[in-house]
C-alpha cells in the first residue's frame, strides 16, 4: 500500500515538474507592450497559448500578473485555467491541442510604477500537490506621461454684468465704463395742421429740463456735450403734400426756439435739425402700447401695405377704431422732439486707485471691481476686493474675486471658502460653478468638477480649458485637444502628444512663452525621444535639468527615454 500511494505522488509531482520545466514555451503577448498610465490606471490585455502536449488532463494553474518595481509590488487580478479531467468551471486547455486565455485587468498608477517591469506568477496544482513555477517577465513599463499634466484650472473674474440687454448671460460685457452715453429728451407738441408754437409747450418742465441739461452739460468738464438735435413729424393723416411743408414748418419754428435758448445759455454748438413728413414708425409704437378697439387689425395694415395713402384709407374704413386713433394716438405724434446727447466721463486710473484704497464706499461697484485690476501686486489686488466685499456684503463678486486672487497665489485651499460665499449669494452663477469646479480639480474630484464645468458653459474660455484637463485625466486626449484649442501651454502640448500630434505639440511648446518653465523643454526632450530626434532630446533635456535639477531622477528612469539610458550624452545630463 505504501508504495503504492508514493507511486501515485510521485506521479502528480511529476505532471506538475513537467510543466514547471517547460513553462518557457507558454507564450504570453501584451497589449501594450511597454504598459502606460491612462487616466490614473495601468491597464493590461494579456493573450496566451500553450503548445500541444504542454497541460496536464488533472491540473489547475493559476496566473497571476505582478507589476515589480523598487518598492515593491502590485498584482493584478489572478486566471485560473484547468485541464480537461478537472471538475470546475474555469477556462479547460486541451492536452492534444494546446489552448489560449485572454485576460484583461487595470490598477491604479503610483509614481514607482514609473520603471518597472511586469511578471506572470504561476501556481500549478494536481490534487493535493501543488508547484511554484519560476516567474516569467512578459513586459516592460510603465509610460506615465500622461501623469504629467498640470493640475492648475483657471479661475475666471467676476466683472461681468450679470446680464445684457437679450436678458441672456454674456461674459464679454464688462460692467465698468469709463465714459458712459447718456440722453435727455423733450418734446413740444403742436395742434392739428398748425406750426405755431404754444406757451404751455415751450416752457413745460421737460423743456426746461432739457436746457438745464444741455447747459450743465456744456459747464462741466467731465460731461462732454456731444450734439444737439431737433427732429420734427407731422401725424400720418391728410395729404402727404401737406404733412411734407407742416413737418418742415415744426423744424423750423422748434429749432429757432431751441437755438435762442441755447444762445441765451451759452452753448456754442451746431444744432442738427431734420423732419418727418408723416410718422408710420412712432404711429406704430404707439399703437402697440395703446388698448384701442381692433389694434391687430390696425397693426396688420401696417404690415400689409407700404403706400401711405392706401395705410390711411383703409385705417379710416375703420370708422370707430378711426376716432380713438384720432383722439389717442395722432395727437401725440404732432410734434418735435429734442434730444441732447453727452458722454459722462468717470474718474481717471490715477483716481480710481487712490479712492479703492483710501475710500473705497465712495466707489460704487463697477469702479471698485475695475480699480482692483489697476493693481499689478496681487496682495494689493485682495486687499480691494476684501473692501469690496465689507462694501457691498450682498455682491457674489467679491468673495469670488478674492478667491481668484487666491488661486492665482496658489492657495486654492483658502480660496475654497471664498467660492463657496459666491455661491450663496447667486448660486446659478456660471463664474462661480467654474471656480468651484477648479477647487474639486485641484482636489482631484474629477468627476465632481466635470459637472460643475458643466454648470459653467458658456461663461469664458477658461471653462474649456478646465475641462481639457479633466479630459487629460480621464484620457479622452482628443477631446483634450479640441477643448485647448485657444491656448498654447504645457497642457495644451501634453494632451496633442497623447493624441499622437507631435508636431502640433512641438509648435505649441515653442508658442508658449515662458523661458523658466521646466515641464515645456521636458515634454520637448519626450518628443526629441518619440521622433528619433536626438539633439532635440538632448538639449531640451539639458535645459529641463539646469531649471529643474530634481528632473535628473525623473528623466533617468522614464521609460519615454529608454532607448536612450546607455548613452554617454544621456547619462552625462542625469548624472
Amino acid at each position: 500500500m505504501l508504495v503504492a500511494v508514493a507511486a501515485v505522488l510521485l506521479s502528480g509531482c511529476a505532471g506538475l515538474q513537467k510543466m514547471k520545466k517547460n513553462a518557457d514555451q507558454i507564450q504570453f503577448k501584451v497589449t501594450p507592450e511597454i504598459l502606460e498610465a491612462h487616466a490614473g490606471d495601468v491597464d493590461v490585455a494579456i493573450d496566451g497559448r500553450f503548445p500541444a502536449k504542454y497541460f496536464n488532463k488533472k491540473a489547475t494553474l493559476v496566473a497571476t500578473p505582478v507589476l515589480k518595481y523598487d518598492g515593491g509590488e502590485t498584482k493584478y487580478e489572478p486566471v485560473t485555467v484547468q485541464g480537461e479531467k478537472v471538475e470546475a468551471n474555469n477556462k479547460v486547455i486541451s492536452y492534444t491541442t494546446g489552448g489560449s486565455f485572454s485576460y484583461k485587468d487595470a490598477v491604479e498608477y503610483v509614481d514607482d510604477m514609473n520603471k518597472s517591469e511586469l511578471y506572470v506568477y504561476m501556481t500549478a496544482s494536481k490534487g493535493a500537490k501543488t508547484l511554484d513555477f519560476e516567474p516569467i517577465k512578459i513586459a516592460d513599463g510603465v509610460i506615465a506621461t500622461s501623469e504629467l499634466v498640470m493640475n492648475y484650472p483657471k479661475p475666471i473674474l467676476g466683472v461681468q454684468r450679470e446680464e445684457n440687454t437679450s436678458g441672456k448671460y454674456d461674459p464679454n460685457i464688462d460692467a465698468f465704463q469709463r465714459i458712459v452715453p447718456d440722453e435727455m429728451v423733450a418734446d413740444i407738441h403742436y395742434l392739428i395742421n398748425r406750426s405755431n408754437l404754444r406757451r404751455e409747450e415751450t416752457e413745460g418742465s421737460d423743456v426746461k429740463a432739457l436746457e438745464d441739461y444741455t447747459k450743465n452739460a456744456n459747464e462741466q468738464e467731465r460731461i462732454d456735450l456731444k450734439g444737439v438735435e431737433v427732429s420734427a413729424y407731422a401725424s400720418p393723416d391728410g395729404e402727404i403734400d401737406f404733412n411734407t411743408d407742416l413737418a418742415a414748418d415744426r423744424k423750423n419754428t422748434s429749432s429757432a426756439f431751441l437755438a435762442k435758448k441755447l444762445k441765451e445759455a451759452g452753448v456754442d454748438i451746431e444744432l442738427k435739425t431734420k423732419y418727418t413728413p408723416e410718422d408710420w414708425d412712432g404711429f406704430k409704437e404707439l399703437m402697440e402700447k395703446s388698448n384701442i378697439q381692433d389694434k391687430e387689425l390696425i397693426l396688420r395694415v401696417l404690415s400689409m401695405y407700404n403706400d401711405p395713402e392706401v395705410r390711411e384709407r383703409e385705417i379710416r374704413n375703420l370708422s370707430e377704431a378711426f376716432t380713438d386713433v384720432a383722439d389717442e394716438i395722432l395727437p401725440q405724434l404732432r410734434r418735435a422732439k429734442l434730444a441732447t446727447s453727452v458722454d459722462l466721463i468717470g474718474k481717471t486710473d490715477e483716481e480710481l486707485m487712490a479712492a479703492a484704497k483710501s475710500n473705497p464706499s465712495s466707489l460704487n461697484p463697477a469702479e471698485l471691481l475695475y480699480a482692483a485690476t489697476l493693481f499689478e501686486d496681487l496682495n494689493e489686488q485682495l486687499s480691494i476686493y476684501n473692501s469690496f466685499i465689507k462694501v457691498y456684503p450682498n455682491d457674489w463678486r467679491g468673495p469670488n474675486n478674492a478667491g481668484y486672487v487666491l488661486v492665482k497665489q496658489m492657495k486654492y485651499e483658502d480660496a475654497k471658502p471664498m467660492f463657496e460665499k459666491a455661491e450663496r449669494l447667486k448660486n446659478n452663477e456660471p463664474v462661480v460653478k467654474n471656480n468651484l469646479g477648479a477647487i474639486a480639480l485641484y482636489e482631484e474630484k474629477v468627476d465632481e468638477a466635470e459637472t460643475l464645468f458643466g454648470a459653467a458653459s458658456g461663461a469664458g474660455d477658461e471653462v474649456n480649458y478646465n475641462q481639457g484637463i479633466v479630459s487629460v485625466k480621464n484620457a479622452n486626449y482628443d477631446q483634450a485637444v479640441r477643448y485647448f484649442s485657444k491656448y498654447e501651454d504645457v497642457n495644451t502640448a501634453l494632451a496633442k502628444i497623447l493624441a499622437g500630434d507631435n508636431n502640433g505639440a512641438l509648435k505649441d511648446l515653442e508658442a508658449f512663452d515662458n523661458p523658466n518653465c521646466f515641464m515645456k523643454e521636458y515634454l520637448k526632450a519626450i518628443i526629441g525621444a518619440r521622433t528619433a530626434k536626438e539633439n532635440l532630446l538632448l538639449e531640451s533635456l539639458q535645459k529641463a535639468v539646469e531649471i529643474n535639477p530634481d528632473l535628473k531622477d525623473k528623466a533617468k528612469n522614464d521609460i519615454e527615454f529608454a532607448k536612450y539610458f546607455d548613452n554617454p550624452k544621456f547619462q552625462a545630463i542625469v548624472g
